[in-house]
């Protein structure tokens, strides 16, 4: 039975039937509601088979029998008509309170996955039941002994029966209601708990039991076998607290944990998105982020997680700049190893970093002339200058290291020198200073 929820009314002073009415004939409205519940108490089987016919044929949901089978439709119908006709008509309660059978449905129906709508719509299917049954009695009894108060032929006292009938089943639907909501709340909150735990489990490396995968597939609501990648955003006062939000909103799945004072993420990757993810993470999210290789089970989940741990290592703190592990193996390499890291800045690069004048030039040409596969011609449109100048320019770097621009392993040692620079701080370390400034 279900009516929509309204406001919950003060329950009047006195037996629950009601206050005393305006004088005239239906005075004793409070002994018509006993006795018509009195008169339907000992039929609440066949009540009971009325309502729930009723409710199976308009409500498919019902009807199917799953997730609620017949005879639990019986028995919770049973339960509600028995407390309503007792509150309906003023009777003591044959066992809990009047509005626990409405509490006990609510829950139920939330734990089975029932919508509310639904539940709501048998509510009222039930009320109008149970007035049909109501008014075939009032009609029966007209002008005999039992219509205590009746005024045969009153049509106003089946009105004011059938609004004591709704208000009583309003009040059992607001119960019911309230009941659901919280169920469900809680239920949400087991299942949060519990998708948060199988997914720490899973960045922790225990995705080689069979079954916290199984477990974590099915909490996190993917597939076991897919494409996946990990991502470890700093928790950048500038950017968002994560960035699910922008990601949904490109209808790209994923799942967030703050961690470690950082945020990890499991990615849901369609074909061709991984270029997609890694733009949102640079200009819509602001988040500095680093990014783990695809992966295609849940199981590697924890590996993953390392390598863009590894990756979010190379980026500067701040800079919200999002970066793909594989973009930056090197890095990861030498963030790894900072004393190996700083021994290739210094027999590298000593010598540029040292000549304090020259050295942000000298340093900025030879960025632009390797990435550039060397170019002299490429590297001067970029920069603005004459071929010449950048010949000259790395000319000078080969002095100043004493080492030739013309093999190729100087010039890796260079690049990897380059990569080494910000990771060990040394660009910072070897600032100009107020008296190297003078002497430029």
């Amino acid at each position: 039975m279900a009516q929509k929820p309204a406001a919950r009314a003060p329950r009047p002073e006195g037996p629950r039937a009601g206050g005393p009415r305006s004088a005239g004939p239906r005075d004793d409205d409070g002994g018509l509601r006993r006795a018509l519940a009195l008169a339907l108490l000992p039929g609440i089987d066949e009540l009971t088979r009325r309502v729930v016919d009723d409710i199976h044929a308009h409500s498919g949901t019902y009807a199917s029998g799953s997730p609620v089978s017949r005879d639990d439709l019986r028995e919770i119908c049973r339960y509600n008509l028995l407390r309503a006709l007792e509150d309906f008509g003023g009777l003591p309660s044959g066992g809990d309170d009047f509005e626990h059978a409405a509490r006990e449905t609510g829950r139920r129906r939330a734990e089975q996955g029932v919508p509310l709508d639904t539940v709501l719509q048998a509510y009222r299917r039930g009320g109008r039941v149970m007035w049909q049954v109501m008014a075939e009695h009032l009609r029966a009894t007209r002008g005999t002994p039992q219509a205590v108060g009746q005024v045969a032929g009153d049509r106003d006292t089946e009105l004011d029966m059938a609004g004591a009938v709704w208000e009583t089943i309003d009040r059992y639907s607001l119960e019911m209601a309230e009941s659901y909501r919280l169920t469900q709340l809680e239920m949400q909150g087991r299942q949060d708990t519990r998708r948060v735990a199988l997914f720490e489990a899973l960045l922790d490396g225990r995705g080689d039991d069979p079954a916290v995968v199984a477990a974590a597939s099915a909490a996190l609501g993917v597939p076991v076998h897919d494409r996946y990648v990990i991502v470890v955003a700093a928790q950048d006062p500038a950017a968002p607290p994560n960035p699910a939000p922008v990601l949904d909103d490109h209808g790209i799945w994923s799942f967030w944990r703050p961690r470690s004072g950082r945020y990890a993420g499991i990615v849901r990757l369609a074909a061709g998105e991984s270029g997609v993810l890694l733009d949102l993470l640079r200009h819509r999210t602001g988040a500095t982020a680093g990014v783990s290789p695809e992966f295609d089970r849940l199981s590697r989940a924890g590996r993953a997680l390392r390598l863009a741990e590894q990756a979010l290592r190379t980026l500067p703190a701040g800079s919200g700049e999002a970066a793909a592990f594989d973009d930056r193996l090197a890095e990861a390499l030498l963030v790894g190893r900072p004393e190996i890291a700083e021994r290739i800045v210094t027999t590298q690069l000593g010598g540029v970093l040292d000549a304090a004048a020259e050295r942000e030039v000298l340093l900025t040409t030879l960025r632009v002339w390797l990435d550039h596969g060397c170019s002299a011609v490429r590297a001067a449109e970029l920069l603005y200058c004459h071929r010449n100048t950048v010949l000259n320019r790395v000319g000078r770097i080969a002095e100043l290291t004493g080492r030739s621009a013309e093999s190729g392993e100087v010039r890796l040692g260079w690049a990897l020198a380059l990569r080494a620079l910000p990771l060990i701080g040394a660009e910072d370390a070897r600032a100009p200073t107020e008296s190297d400034s003078g002497r430029a």
